[in-house]
């Protein structure tokens, strides 16, 4: 499978490193030399994934997937480096060969499209649980993130960043193109589509479904035990109106964006874009 390099603009944008261009989709160069093994990848009948494009509420999602289908304590899971739980399947830390031998059940993130994914995958191996976000907010976020990364150095403005979303010209390719993918794959038996919404609006209706669709057996005091958890670690994750900020693998990365935030970017024009 081919791969060739995407020329980015010095000006007004300017990126230190460069995407490359896989089948018509921009990903990060640390994805490069590695899409036909990531093809080949093998997938166990325990494995659950974690699927998103990015910033679309990966972080919060893994760790209530972590509290349901571990039985943690939402407590815990605040003092653990749930990242190290989770890897990146695309990520070069840990690695492609270290993931592979993980202990069962493995939970793997990732944010490749789905054609992207193993092949195991597409023939029904593991469960998948993939998050959509409602592009308004996820694109405020994703600009926050460029700026943030010192290997990206975004220097444009919200506008031109805009721009780009819309011509598909960020890491992991088009935004509707990634969620219609896993849309059109709804019904398939290992496949889950949440909506990030969902954990603010409707929390116990998507603990319930991730409880289905992950195989564990709970009465209703205990789905409601654990509704209560994930509402717990919900607010210790988004308990300020400020950006939170972590370290992932050495980079910084932002957790959290309130709506007011969002709110102050928009112009008439760009909002109606987006819609």
């Amino acid at each position: 499978m081919a791969e060739s390099e995407v020329d980015t603009p010095s000006t007004p944008i300017e990126y230190e490193s460069k995407y490359f261009e896989y089948h018509g989709v921009r990903l990060p160069p640390f994805c490069r030399g590695k899409m036909d093994e990531i093809d080949n990848f093998s997938l166990r009948s325990s494995d659950i994934w974690i699927v998103t494009y990015p910033k679309s509420g990966t972080s919060l999602l893994q760790e209530v997937v972590y509290l349901v289908s571990q039985g943690a304590d939402p407590d815990e899971i605040g003092l653990m480096n749930i990242d190290e739980q989770l890897p990146v399947l695309e990520y070069p830390q840990p690695g492609l060969e270290i993931i592979q031998e993980l202990t069962s059940p493995r939970l793997i993130k990732s944010h490749l499209p789905y054609r992207f994914l193993p092949t195991a995958m597409h023939n029904g191996e593991g469960k998948v649980i993939y998050m959509a976000r409602n592009p308004k907010d996820l694109v405020v976020s994703y600009y926050q993130f460029h700026r943030s990364l010192r290997t990206m150095s975004y220097r444009g403005t919200f506008q031109e960043f805009c721009r780009r979303f819309m011509n598909d010209k960020l890491g992991y390719g088009s935004w509707f193109e990634h969620v219609q993918e896993f849309w059109e794959h709804r019904m398939d038996s290992n496949v889950l589509f949440l909506k990030y919404e969902d954990m603010y609006k409707d929390l116990g209706t998507l603990v319930e479904q991730l409880a289905r669709f992950l195989g564990i057996s709970c009465d209703k005091a205990q789905l409601e035990s654990m509704v209560e958890s994930c509402n717990q670690l919900i607010e210790q994750c988004c308990n300020s109106e400020a950006l939170s900020i972590c370290r992932v693998h050495g980079f910084l990365a932002l957790r959290k964006i309130s709506r007011h935030t969002v709110g102050i970017y928009y112009t008439i024009s760009v909002h109606e874009a987006i819609l």
